[in-house]
């Protein structure tokens, strides 16, 4: 009955724009042995997410889009110390709307919290967000364009979003591309599907240490992995096991030092001092579980936010 319900509010919005929507994701990975530069010694880190997405049906061409992601990272920020958590609390709301047969727009809000949430503050708030136009090419292929911006420690980061959704007219290969953010390409064989991924991610935490000044971690990880997929009850729960190679480079400035502006890859107006050694890349492990809920039946179609 639940599940009935759940279609009725769902179907107006989603019978156009996707045949699916992801509503929970758990994940648990750990990285291993990543060196720090020109020392002696190394780290671990453990990292742990979960997050839901839940769009309101506003009327059959705009829907709410409602969520929440947290995370947290574990290991050394320097050589020898003892581990440091880093957390990350955001807020998804925007805007699914679909303008014609080819056209649609997504506009997500993405306010977050961040630091070692030992000492919470304003200092700990920044402002993100991205937007999307998807163009319906034909059933098979959508393309999608966009920018994502958001506030970090070090200032101002952005990119342009390029990418597109294609899936094969026997619903068996699938790629799902939001450069240079995200890539997914994978293929199913029944109860199995086998892929390979690309996630590219920068945040910044700001770091307490007893009798210290405050310092932020400034992330860049980029993460490729293989992995296996189980696709159980009925589609409707994924259970993924990966593996990999992340960067994992958490560089710490003191607070207040910034960069002018962050574009993609590039930074403009970096003079930034940088206090550890750069920690170097390693082979990782994770484990994720999803609850998809199909609409249109088992079939995959474009999911309406980036990851």
């Amino acid at each position: 009955m639940k599940k009935l319900l759940l279609l009725f509010f769902l179907l107006p919005f989603f019978s156009f724009a996707q045949e699916y929507v992801d509503i929970f994701r758990i994940g648990y990975g750990q990285t291993f042995n990543n060196n720090f530069e020109a020392v002696n010694s190394d780290t671990n880190v453990k990292s742990f997410e979960v997050g839901f997405t839940f769009p309101v049906v506003i009327n059959k061409n705009h829907a709410l889009i409602t969520g929440a992601d947290f995370s947290s990272n574990n290991l050394q920020l320097f050589p020898e110390v003892e581990y440091t958590s880093l957390y990350s609390t955001n807020l998804k709301l925007g805007l699914a709307s679909t303008w014609s047969e080819k056209w649609s727009t997504t506009v997500v809000l993405l306010p977050k919290v961040a630091s070692d949430y030992k000492n919470i503050s304003g200092d700990d708030f920044y402002f993100g967000g991205f937007a999307l136009l998807k163009l319906k090419k034909n059933e098979n292929l959508k393309y999608r364009f966009g920018i994502y911006a958001t506030q970090e420690a070090f200032g101002i980061f952005t990119t342009p979003i390029l990418g597109w959704y294609y899936l094969s007219p026997n619903k068996r290969f699938e790629m799902d591309m939001s450069l240079p953010i995200s890539a997914d390409v994978s293929y199913k064989l029944g109860i199995t599907t086998l892929g390979i991924d690309y996630f590219g991610i920068g945040r910044s935490y700001n770091v307490h240490y007893k009798n210290l000044p405050t310092l932020y971690a400034d992330l860049s990880s980029l993460e490729f992995a293989g992995y296996l997929q189980f696709n159980t009850l009925e589609e409707s729960v994924l259970l993924r096991a990966k593996v990999g190679y992340s960067s994992n480079n958490y560089e710490m400035y003191a607070e207040g030092e910034k960069i002018d502006l962050g574009v993609s890859a590039f930074s403009f107006g970096d003079d930034r001092t940088q206090l550890n050694p750069s920690i170097n890349g390693g082979v990782f492990l994770k484990f994720e579980a999803i609850y998809r809920f199909h609409i249109g039946g088992n079939s995959k179609s474009q999911s309406t936010v980036v990851r």
